[in-house]
């Protein structure tokens, strides 16, 4: 069986807004890293799916292209007006924005596939019941970002309640090194057309958990020294963005006393007591939201297979 993480991201996937006042750079490593991380790995398909950028999928394919022992498959994670959809396989980049509907049919028309990534989540941006009437191969039924007691679990409960009608999928979501490798989906074969056809063929296994809260707290710091080195480097004028690079554009487009006051919050955050309290409010929220989520979990489960079985009805042709 080969192994696949197809839900990879680098510093080309820019900030994520935390608040009105706070943004987070989503990522400060290359994709010649996770090329790197994904080969020390064993794994023999990767796709980098850089938020609404498809500029370090190319980057990284061209790297990639040295190498025997690895596939490499272009992909994005698309923001949508319903929820983030991941395509591989693309050509070009997606604009994002779009509705669900319209960025399934940009994929397609590209000869993607469509996946949805961490579909039930209660903390970012998924599809959730929208995947019931989308044209989407497969689902997440691990995703690496989400160690809360709900997210993984009702996606799998979700998948086992209807055996072939959707690819079983796992995509570290990996922001760093330091999240990758926990999970994983196994294929039959070892190439990423083989890859491609076992999703169509709805033979995939999604296998692994989600990365350990360890391994955030690593990327959190890892993306505070990165963003603080990018922001020392716009202050001495030696910061160049590469095209579709949207953490660099950011960053120099902001004037020096906002670069400056992001070098001290960034080293106030990196202070042990303050990143062990994120690290503990982060996991109480999960916490909080997982319990609050499972208590109506069985009548959710129910009213999805009830949506099912009605369109399964409305699809049966009539006897002539």
């Amino acid at each position: 069986m080969g192994k696949a993480d197809t839900h990879l991201h680098t510093h080309y996937s820019g900030f994520s807004q935390l608040s009105k006042y706070m943004k987070f750079p989503e990522s400060v490593i290359g994709p010649e890293v996770q090329v790197d991380r994904m080969r020390a790995l064993g794994y023999q398909v990767m796709a980098i799916t850089d938020h609404d950028e498809t500029a370090g999928a190319f980057r990284g394919e061209k790297y990639a292209r040295k190498f025997d022992d690895i596939d490499f498959i272009v992909g994005e994670e698309v923001t949508t007006q319903d929820g983030e959809i991941i395509g591989l396989f693309l050509n070009e980049k997606i604009p994002p924005g779009l509705s669900a509907e319209e960025t399934v049919d940009i994929i397609r028309s590209q000869d993607g596939i469509v996946i949805a990534p961490h579909p039930f989540s209660f903390h970012v941006p998924g599809l959730q019941e929208r995947i019931l009437g989308l044209d989407i191969d497969g689902f997440e039924t691990i995703n690496g970002g989400h160690p809360d007691r709900y997210s993984n679990r009702f996606a799998k409960m979700v998948m086992d309640s209807f055996p072939g009608k959707w690819a079983d999928l796992a995509g570290s979501d990996a922001h760093s090194v330091y999240t990758s490798g926990t999970c994983w989906t196994e294929f039959e074969g070892s190439t990423a057309d083989d890859f491609r056809k076992s999703i169509l063929k709805r033979t995939t296994r999604a296998a692994g958990t989600a990365a350990p809260p360890f391994g955030q707290v690593q990327w959190s710091a890892e993306v505070v020294i990165g963003g603080q080195k990018l922001l020392t480097r716009k202050l001495q004028g030696k910061l160049e963005a590469d095209d579709g690079d949207q953490l660099a554009y950011k960053i120099l487009s902001i004037d020096k006393i906002k670069a400056a006051a992001g070098l001290l919050a960034g080293s106030l955050y990196l202070f042990p007591p303050v990143i062990c309290l994120a690290t503990s409010l982060s996991l109480a929220y999960l916490g909080i939201g997982s319990r609050r989520m499972i208590r109506t979990s069985g009548e959710r489960l129910d009213a999805i297979k009830g949506i099912v079985r009605e369109k399964d009805v409305k699809n049966v042709k009539p006897m002539l």
